[in-house]
């Protein structure tokens, strides 16, 4: 394992499952978000999209909008922040993931973190590992 901070991306789908549940691998990467094994990354479009997914109605959270605004505001206050100048698209089998690579490959990010892995294979041509929660839980020592 290295020794420097790993960066990560957490996807759209990890986000979402952690807040339905507290009893997961999502939960558990949520609930150490500013830990120093690991440093999340964020782009507007990502926290945007972030937000369009969890404030849909469909989707059922049990959690108010100001709720839903206080753990993104809460992400973005432990995360490296960043401006996307440079676009790899077209890249991945589903371009409405393409702005996910863009932001790893920005933030010079180690894993996207994502239960879409197969989505992101190609981000192994940069240098960037898609997994799953448990299996980044694994990486930093949190699970065995």
């Amino acid at each position: 394992m290295k020794t420097e901070t790993l960066q990560i991306i957490i996807d759209t789908n990890v986000l979402l499952s952690a807040l339905r549940s507290q009893f997961g691998a999502s939960f558990r990467l949520l609930s150490l978000v500013g830990d120093t094994r690991f440093q999340t990354n964020l782009s507007v479009a990502l926290v945007l999209e972030y937000e369009d997914v969890l404030k849909r109605p469909e989707i059922n959270l049990d959690l108010t909008h100001q709720e839903i605004d206080d753990v993104l505001n809460f992400l973005c206050q432990n995360a490296n922040l960043h401006e996307i100048f440079y676009l790899w698209r077209p890249t991945l089998r589903d371009p409405k993931d393409d702005f996910v690579l863009e932001l790893a490959v920005e933030s010079n990010s180690d894993y996207i973190v994502t239960f879409n892995t197969k989505d992101f294979a190609e981000a192994e041509k940069f240098g960037i590992q898609a997994v799953k929660p448990g299996e980044f839980l694994k990486i930093i020592g949190e699970i065995k």
